[in-house]
């Protein structure tokens, strides 16, 4: 204990500061003052943070505050120097009463981090109360008989003030037959007896007036004055005697009004009205006025009120026996008040944290509180216990403090808040209890990702849509709350495919909107993925990535495109078709393609228009064009016809392909020149028909010459078979002419080569009357002649020998020529 005095910052008045460090832990727990009552405001009680062992760096860092025990704050703080002053003038008399020491009681919280300190203040009596006689006059009657150094009790001035400032010493007058002795209770207080000098002789002084004076032991002292007036009875020889000169009881402190405390007794040998006892209560405190009464007759002492263990433990009742010649005596009644259970414990809240982040580490002090029972014994020991299961526990301090702390830890997408329920028990009986909840608000930390509601997103954006169209929304939550909670969606910027996906779509932030940037082609992109990022809007902040599917839906905007005939008409008029061909001839195929997809490519064929329509038709599905009869020598030499393909989109579109068809009688070589020398274009079809007619007959000519040439050849062959080519197959004898028609050929009608893609080859057989002229693929020119193929006339005709390429021809497509 160190004993600290301080200078008083009031005139003529000295302020002793008593400072008690229990130390644990090397740091003050409790800190003790004492100031004077009524000290005025502003003064001096102490410097607190010193005190507590507090240096000035901790006070400018570290908030300090003052929680009262009661609802009055009577000090402050001054945060800049810890020096502790009174706020409100404190009268002791009425805090304390007649308690011999008064405290007030406050806790100084600190926080950063959060430490709590018991302060007392020990407010030291003042002599501001002078000693008061509740009578003015104090009538005693005492019978001339008494002899001297007889005593008799007085009535004790009352002084609101304890210690030396209350009453020290009675004083009275000068009156020839008395004086006066002050004697000190057990409880401290002094009363008056007065002590008869000399006999008294009523025939000589029927009554004794003087004046009493109560002083007290301050500085300067107080006094207060009454009246004794002594009135001398006639004669009565004995005086009342009590049973007991002291009667000590206990009485519950919750017995209620009217309650039996004590009988006393006394017995007077005197006869008559001398005999007969009178009971009184001597009034020496106010409190006995106040709470007990007693009957005159029988002496019973009651209870005026209800008794308070924590506001008075021990009564001391002078009880004085008066018969009725006026002599009188007295006896002592002690009545000690029984703890009653009667108080539950109180629980005050010191400090409590508003919000309490969900992120807080095990043994965080979410409240400070004290639980206090002003019972005694068992009755006012106490215990703490939380409630239901909570996350948090109660730890034990100083005396009667206690911290809430967290136990487990916490989260605030479980539980949002606390409700936290403390009971405070103590261990009367039956026990008493007091709950308090705390609310306890956790703050939200960014501790959880957003979660997308799918893994994969699979979207459908139609070809041709405009700019600004909607494809979907994208969906994220996020468990946290407030700022961490809010989603904003964007793209992901990965290695392969960002600059594509990011310029065909776009996401709103807000909303996960996903629109269309541009029109998208589907022949130019069929599908496409991309990466898309939700973030919160916590610090640091988290994201989820989801994939984004983007499947392109095919329209119908393109028309089917030609392959053949080309577009441009180059190779209209090369269809020939020999008079003989029967129904089903294949005459040609009209290739096409359509670059959508789906529905929107299947092609369809159809003869739109032909010069005559009954003698042509077209496969539906694949194009080709053959005779839908047999062709006749009545049939008109040169046929035009128009073939529409159309798709099968909504709507359909469509295109058309134009083929010149001519019949012939054969394929000479002549007759070949000669169409190709005089042949042209479609308007002058009709204006040639007659010179047509011309050529035709000199082509019959030449081919009657020519198959005089092939029965002279056939005939060597024959002849040849058996004995010069034994190697030749005997199934037929074989010419075959390989056209270029890349180089050389042209149409009928002369309007130049053929496509150039296309290499068609020739082969006249034995019964070719029989066969079909087929166009089956398309071979790539070669610049140079196979081996094994020699030149077999001027019209860069190969004849190919199996022996002479060394391997055997692959099948392809055949033209039956009639036999020349």
């Amino acid at each position: 204990m160190e004993l600290r005095k301080r200078e008083e910052p009031l005139p003529g008045r000295a302020l002793f500061v008593i400072l008690l460090l229990c130390v644990s832990g090397g740091r003050a727990e409790t800190a003790r003052y004492s100031v004077p009552e009524e000290a005025a405001r502003g003064s001096l009680v102490g410097n607190i943070v010193k005190d507590l062992g507090l240096t000035a760096e901790e006070l400018s860092t570290r908030q300090v505050r003052l929680v009262p025990e009661g609802e009055k704050q009577y000090f402050q703080l001054d945060q800049h120097t810890g020096d502790l002053f009174v706020r409100e003038q404190m009268d002791r008399e009425e805090l304390c009463g007649q308690s011999e020491r008064c405290l007030v009681r406050f806790d100084v919280l600190l926080e950063g981090p959060l430490q709590s300190f018991r302060a007392e203040v020990s407010l030291t009596d003042i002599n501001d109360h002078a000693p008061v006689f509740l009578n003015k006059e104090i009538i005693l009657k005492i019978s001339e008989t008494t002899k001297p150094k007889a005593r008799f009790l007085l009535e004790s001035a009352q002084d609101p003030d304890v210690g030396n400032n209350s009453v020290h010493h009675y004083n009275i007058s000068s009156n020839g037959y008395f004086h006066i002795y002050t004697r000190q209770r057990s409880d401290g207080r002094r009363h008056a007896e007065l002590v008869l000098d000399r006999e008294l002789d009523r025939e000589k002084q029927a009554e004794v007036v003087f004046s009493i004076t109560a002083v007290d032991g301050g500085f300067p002292p107080r006094s207060g004055t009454a009246v004794i007036r002594v009135v001398v009875l006639d004669a009565n020889d004995n005086i009342p005697v009590f049973t007991q000169s002291l009667y000590k009881v206990r009485v519950l402190e919750n017995s209620s009004e009217d309650t039996l405390v004590a009988v006393v007794s006394a017995k007077d040998l005197d006869s008559g009205m001398n005999g007969e006892i009178a009971y009184s209560i001597v009034q020496n405190s106010e409190d006995n006025r106040e709470t007990f009464k007693i009957n005159s007759e029988t002496g019973q002492i009651r209870l005026k009120k209800p008794l308070d263990y924590e506001e008075i433990k021990t009564y001391e009742i002078d009880v004085q026996a008066t018969d009725g010649g006026g002599l009188s005596a007295n006896c002592k009644v002690e009545v000690g008040v029984q703890d009653v259970n009667d108080n539950a414990p109180e629980v005050t809240i010191t400090s409590l944290t508003s919000s309490l982040s969900e992120a807080a580490p095990l043994n965080t002090v979410v409240a400070l509180f004290s639980v206090r029972d002003r019972d005694s014994g068992d009755n006012g020991r106490t215990s703490c216990e939380l409630l239901g299961e909570q996350p948090f526990s109660i730890l034990p301090l100083v005396g009667e403090a206690y911290a809430l702390v967290t136990l487990e830890a916490l989260d605030r997408e479980k539980v949002s808040g606390y409700n936290v329920t403390v009971r405070a028990s103590d261990a009367g009986t039956p026990a008493l209890s007091t709950s308090k909840t705390l609310v306890v608000r956790l703050s939200d930390v960014n501790d959880n990702a957003p979660t997308f509601s799918q893994a994969i997103y699979n979207m459908v954006l139609r070809e041709n849509k405009p700019a600004g169209t909607i494809l979907g929304r994208l969906n994220a939550t996020d468990a946290d709350a407030g700022e961490n909670a809010l989603v904003s969606y964007m793209l992901v910027l990965t290695p392969l495919g960002v600059s594509a996906a990011r310029s065909f779509l776009s996401v709103e932030a807000e909303s996960g909107i996903v629109r269309a940037l541009h029109p998208v082609d589907y022949e130019e992109v069929h599908a496409f993925e991309v990466t898309v990022r939700a973030a919160d809007g916590g610090s640091p902040a988290l994201s989820a990535e989801a994939l984004l599917r983007v499947l392109v839906q095919d329209e119908n905007d393109n028309a089917p495109v030609v392959l053949h005939p080309p577009p441009d008409g180059s190779a209209a008029a090369g269809e020939l078709v020999p008079r003989w061909a029967q129904a089903g001839y294949l005459v040609a195929k009209v290739v096409a393609v359509d670059a959508d997809a789906g529905q929107n490519a299947w092609l369809s064929y159809e003869l739109a228009k032909a010069t005559e329509p009954g003698l042509f038709r077209v496969g539906l599905h694949s194009g080709e064009v053959r005779t839908a009869r047999a062709v006749t020598e009545r049939d008109a030499p040169r046929h035009r016809l128009v073939v529409l393909v159309r798709d099968r989109g909504q709507p359909p579109r469509s295109s058309t392909a134009t083929l010149t068809i001519t019949l012939v009688d054969g394929f000479s070589e002549a007759f070949l020149q000669l169409s190709q020398a005089h042949a042209g274009s479609p308007q002058q079809e009709e204006g040639d028909h007659d010179l047509l007619t011309t050529y035709l007959i000199a082509s019959l000519c030449c081919i009657s010459s020519l198959l005089l040439v092939v029965i002279a050849a056939f005939s060597g062959t024959t002849l040849c078979k058996g004995r010069l080519c034994p190697a030749l197959p005997n199934s037929s004898a074989r010419s075959s002419a390989d056209s270029d028609l890349t180089a050389d050929a042209r149409d009928m009608a002369g309007r130049g080569d053929l496509w150039p893609g296309y290499h068609y080859e020739m082969y006249l057989t034995n019964d070719s009357g029989q066969s079909d002229f087929k166009f089956l693929r398309p071979v790539l020119p070669s610049p140079q002649s196979p081996p094994g193929c020699a030149e077999a006339g001027k019209g860069n005709m190969l004849e190919c020998s199996p022996q002479r390429a060394g391997q055997k021809r692959p099948e392809q497509g055949t033209a039956a020529l009639p036999s020349l």
